[in-house]
């Protein structure tokens, strides 16, 4: 079966987007670094949640790459935490890219910080193939979506490691299965950590925050053990 010259395309823009990508990823590690990338659907919680972890998590020093089509409401609203955030307008493009984030990486706002969080375009579907350097992926799934939502796309909740339930304040009525949500979930990607939250009160945001905290201890050890093993540079 011949592939197509759409097909072609496709596959050349990925690499290329894989290229700058890796780049990304040795760029964030030079700084210490953790880059998180937050994809949903659109309205699925994703600034919501974002502003709970910053009120939260003070211990941090966090930068913000927040992705939308137009407009800076999101960055508007997540300034306010106190963190110092940066709007990336992607115009019609859908998601957001390595070279859209790359163009980050070489100023002096990210000196000093912790953790980047990248708050991807809403979609469930452009954002899964278009790798930006990230060290994590996690995906937002509200309850008023379904829980069939993994089956409908897959390679999005296939290529994460943690998936969030959101706006579970509302599960009494909607028609959303937790155990089936989650079954689907798990079909695709047994590894994959599930929460399930609200940030109207509060429920599972403590224990995502101090899941996060744990990982960031852990990206910060497994750094520290690779610069040692490191060869000296000749002076």
């Amino acid at each position: 079966m011949h592939e197509s010259a759409d097909e072609h395309t496709l596959m050349r823009i990925l690499g290329n987007n894989e290229e700058l990508a890796a780049h990304n990823r040795e760029h964030f590690d030079e700084l210490g670094l953790w880059a998180i990338n937050l994809m949903s659907a659109p309205g699925a919680g994703k600034t919501r949640l974002l502003e709970n972890i910053l009120s939260s998590w003070t211990e941090i020093k966090p930068y913000v790459i927040e992705g939308d089509m137009v407009g800076e409401l999101d960055a508007i609203r997540l300034r306010r935490t106190g963190a110092e955030v940066l709007q990336i307008c992607t115009g019609r493009s859908c998601h957001l890219d390595a070279q859209m984030v790359g163009r980050v990486l070489h100023g002096d706002s990210l000196q000093g910080k912790d953790v980047v969080f990248i708050e991807n375009v809403g979609n469930l579907v452009c954002p899964a193939e278009f790798w930006l350097g990230e060290h994590m992926r996690i995906v937002l799934l509200s309850v008023t979506e379904g829980d069939d939502k993994p089956i409908k796309y897959p390679v999005i909740f296939h290529k994460c490691d943690a998936v969030i339930f959101t706006k579970c304040d509302l599960l009494p009525y909607v028609d959303f299965n937790v155990a089936t949500a989650a079954s689907n979930v798990n079909a695709l990607n047994p590894k994959a950590r599930i929460f399930e939250i609200s940030a109207i009160n509060q429920q599972g945001i403590p224990d995502f925050v101090s899941w996060l905290k744990s990982r960031l201890v852990k990206y910060k050890d497994e750094r520290r053990s690779e610069l040692c093993a490191s060869p000296s540079r000749p002076e």
